[in-house]
């Protein structure tokens, strides 16, 4: 159900764009891209990628986003949930490896809608094949 919620929201945030095409942070960012979603990159260490302006952080970002997807490490998705609860941010996907106990739990107390045992990018390959 949220999942469904998630994909139907069409402004979404990448924390851990990067330009290596081999990570992650790169991969889901240009399948969101490719699925015509308003991918946003937020990354404090790149000005952009691929032409595209990538975010310092969130609050940055020129319009309001409604889906988070975390591609950090656990410490860094730990920052990232007080700023994502001031901007009114709802929804965040942890890809595999973002998130630990404490991380969850935090989400939880702060009222997020979230999943953590998906993978945006698996999700999306498999809805090109159909």
């Amino acid at each position: 159900m949220i999942k469904k919620a998630m994909l139907d929201k069409k402004i979404w945030a990448v924390i851990g764009v990067t330009p290596n095409k081999d990570k992650y942070g790169y991969r889901i960012w240009k399948k969101l891209l490719d699925h015509d979603y308003e991918a946003y990159g937020v990354n404090p260490n790149y000005d952009s990628v691929e032409g595209k302006k990538i975010y310092p952080s969130l609050k940055d970002i020129p319009k309001q986003v409604e889906v988070i997807d975390l591609v950090v490490p656990p410490n860094i998705s730990l920052k990232t949930l007080d700023e994502a609860k001031e901007l009114g941010i709802q929804y965040l996907w942890f890809q595999p490896g973002t998130f630990n106990e404490e991380v969850i739990e935090k989400a939880k107390e702060l009222g997020f809608k979230f999943l953590d045992d998906d993978c945006i990018l698996a999700t999306l390959i498999k809805l090109e094949k159909k």
